[in-house]
């Protein structure tokens, strides 16, 4: 698994790297095909994409001119990116002897395509809260485009890759399952609670953001708005007022 970990890593780093100077925001993001390789790896190699995943951007971020503190922000978001497809995955099959990717059962690309959405949209509300906080840039454009930007590249990429990958990981013995003992996959009796949580979580998570970044709800968000930056004044609320919504988050994805 580490090994899988170093693999994972590697291969997100090196698609990461190229592409950035296909910028989309100067320092934060860019355009990534890379998006797909977590997803790909979660479903393949479970918890050793989430780790990779996590260094792999981190990797990618200070080869690339992004480093900075929003990248601790990145390295939390893309540690749920791989995570959640894998979890989420297991808490769907989990009355299945085995939780493998059948690919000839109807409606498993809707399946992955509703993981990869649910991921999707934790990271970029992970991200869009940190470079928020850190008043990098407003959370509201930044959530819209990692969203986007993570679910189309995967929604494209991650079905073909996966069909063409899985059946031959899974005649090497390298599915996570295959690798690890039945008493190293921790499961919960939570897993599908955790699963609804989640996606209340993050979609609570982005309206509650939006609400606040574009100043919807047409009171002002600080007494003294006026002494502030405008992006300071648009973003002041957003730090405690998703805070809930990002420990809610984080909690789901532990009893998934």
């Amino acid at each position: 698994m580490i090994v899988l970990v170093a693999l994972c890593a590697a291969l997100y780093a090196a698609i990461l790297i190229p592409f950035k100077i296909a910028t989309l925001i100067p320092g934060l993001t860019e355009i990534r095909p890379a998006n797909a390789i977590p997803i790909v790896c979660s479903l393949l190699f479970g918890p050793a994409a989430a780790w990779g995943s996590a260094f792999g951007n981190l990797i990618g971020d200070a080869f690339g001119a992004t480093f900075g503190p929003g990248s601790i922000f990145g390295f939390i978001a893309n540690f749920l990116y791989g995570y959640i497809p894998y979890r989420a995955w297991r808490s769907l099959t989990r009355r299945r002897a085995s939780p493998d990717l059948d690919f000839s059962a109807r409606g498993w690309l809707a399946r992955v395509l509703f993981l990869t959405l649910l991921a999707s949209l934790a990271c970029a509300l992970i991200v869009a809260y940190g470079v928020s906080v850190l008043r990098l840039f407003p959370f509201g454009p930044m959530a819209v485009i990692v969203t986007l930007n993570n679910f189309v590249v995967s929604a494209i990429l991650a079905p073909p890759l996966l069909a063409a990958v899985y059946p031959r990981v899974r005649r090497w013995g390298l599915l996570y399952h295959q690798v690890l003992r039945a008493d190293e996959l921790s499961s919960s009796r939570l897993s599908l609670a955790a699963h609804a949580l989640l996606w209340i979580a993050v979609i609570g998570g982005m309206a509650a953001g939006f609400v606040i970044s574009f100043g919807l709800h047409g009171v002002p968000i600080v007494g003294k708005a006026a002494e502030l930056t405008p992006l300071a004044a648009k973003e002041s609320g957003i730090g405690l007022g998703l805070l809930p919504a990002v420990a809610l988050v984080l909690v789901a994805c532990a009893l998934l």
